[in-house]
């Protein structure tokens, strides 16, 4: 049986309890946990003796109104988000509601699938920014420096967990950027061998001409220069684990030494004919389909079976969305830390538009981007504005691509509005359309033309 997962408290207030009756009932129906008040007096002492996801209330009611609510609300409980309903929908209350901070506006009469579609937004707005700063629980895979909970990151956990006490050579695979070299660190020190070396490697970084003495080391003589003898990678790396990355950019003639390590157990030092044993495990890693480069000869066949006896695959960023806010927190905090600062929190665009970006260059990517955020904006919001320019380019043109194109014109509709305070004459001439055109708009739209 699975767990049930505990749905949000939400709090409804208006002055008809009719209204208040449906709109409870269509959100119990859904699972939410619903607290009813018919004036704000009642509310305010619901909000004093309860935690409150999202409040619902109604604009014009009795003495105290909506918008004294929402005032308060936003005052006293950051942590709320509130929605505003309300039967005198105009375009003036709308914005002077945006202001004041609801998160969403909606106008009766509102059907079912308007109202719990509303509700579902203002959450999830809610859920994003929970996420980007709450404080993190750092358990096991944490302590392995890498942050996050998705399925794709449980499994390379779960391979980690089954490899670490084997003596299995491991291949990974993974773009640039999605933390290669701490899954082989986490590999080793979970290992009977974490007390001994762990020797990174990058391959691509080394001269062709070097790299051979460099995994291998030298003896005195053995070329110009050579003037002690010099232990290498390997050598150092005894009893321990060596990793090479990017295995993939090795020539065909440094492969073909490589193999004979994994075959013999032995290097041979360069300007020697002596070999010498070694005990050391071999990671690997490459973000290269290596099996082409068998196919087009650039790699040998029996060194890739030989390296790919376990293989673990590192996600990219793009397909573990729900580590995104994780990550964003972490490194906020961290930099923030570094920077004697506190950590700034991010705007609700912000936070959407760290969330819909493709990250081509995965953790990494989002790391250096966080932070320059922290070092470089003064402000205790980061809004989209402090993004890099090619990025705030790039969320704009793939952001919101499964939405209709009434609903992208809608919504661009109504942020125009409220950024001129409701004046249709100015809105129209920065949308390039005349009032008329703007009211008929409006009306078929459902947007308040008042």
């Amino acid at each position: 049986m699975k767990p049930q997962i505990e749905k949000e408290s939400i709090l409804v207030v208006d002055d008809s309890e009719p209204t208040l009756e449906v709109i409870r009932r269509n959100l119990t129906r859904e699972g939410y946990h619903v607290f009813t008040a018919l004036n704000v007096v009642e509310a305010i002492t619901t909000l004093e003796s309860n935690t409150l996801d999202l409040v619902i209330t109604d604009l014009k009611m009795p003495k105290v109104s909506g918008l004294d609510l929402i005032r308060h609300i936003r005052e006293n409980y950051k942590d709320t988000e509130v929605m505003m309903i309300t039967g005198y929908a105009t375009v003036g209350g709308a914005v002077e509601a945006v202001k004041a901070g609801a998160e969403e506006y909606l106008s009766k009469p509102f059907t079912d699938k308007e109202l719990l579609s509303a509700v579902q937004t203002a959450l999830e707005k809610l859920h994003m920014r929970r996420t980007a700063e709450a404080p993190l629980n750092v358990g096991s895979f944490e302590s392995r420096g890498m942050i996050g909970s998705s399925n794709g990151m449980f499994k390379v956990h779960n391979a980690i967990d089954k490899v670490a006490s084997t003596t299995a050579t491991v291949l990974i695979y993974g773009e640039s950027g999605t933390g290669k070299e701490l899954v082989a660190r986490a590999i080793h020190y979970s290992s009977p061998r974490a007390s001994s070396p762990f020797v990174p490697v990058n391959c691509g970084g080394i001269p062709e001409s070097l790299l051979e003495s460099e995994l291998f080391g030298y003896v005195k003589g053995a070329f110009t220069g050579a003037n002690e003898t010099r232990a290498g990678f390997f050598l150092t790396a005894d009893g321990g684990t060596i990793f090479l990355d990017e295995v993939g950019e090795m020539s065909l003639a440094m492969q073909v030494k490589l193999l004979r390590v994994l075959q013999d157990k032995e290097i041979c030092m360069v300007g020697s004919t002596k070999p010498r044993k070694v005990d050391v495990r071999i990671l690997a890693a490459t973000n290269k389909d290596l099996l082409k480069l068998v196919e087009n000869g650039s790699f040998r066949e029996d060194l890739y079976y030989r390296l790919n006896v376990v293989n673990i695959a590192m996600p990219p960023l793009s397909q573990r969305k729900e580590d995104i806010l994780v990550l964003v927190n972490h490194f906020t905090r961290k930099f923030a830390e570094e920077s004697s600062r506190t950590p700034p929190s991010y705007s609700d665009d912000a936070l959407r538009a760290l969330m819909n970006y493709s990250w081509p260059g995965n953790v990494r990517e989002l790391q250096n981007l966080i932070q320059q955020l922290v070092v470089m904006t003064d402000g205790d919001v980061i809004g989209v504005h402090d993004f890099p320019s090619l990025m705030r380019f790039s969320v704009n043109n793939t952001a919101g691509l499964d939405r209709s194109l009434a609903q992208v014109e809608a919504e661009y509709i109504r942020k125009v509005l409220a950024s001129v305070d409701g004046n249709k004459t100015q809105a129209a001439r920065i949308l390039g359309i005349d009032r008329k055109t703007l009211r008929e708009k409006l009306k078929a739209s459902d947007l308040p033309d008042k």
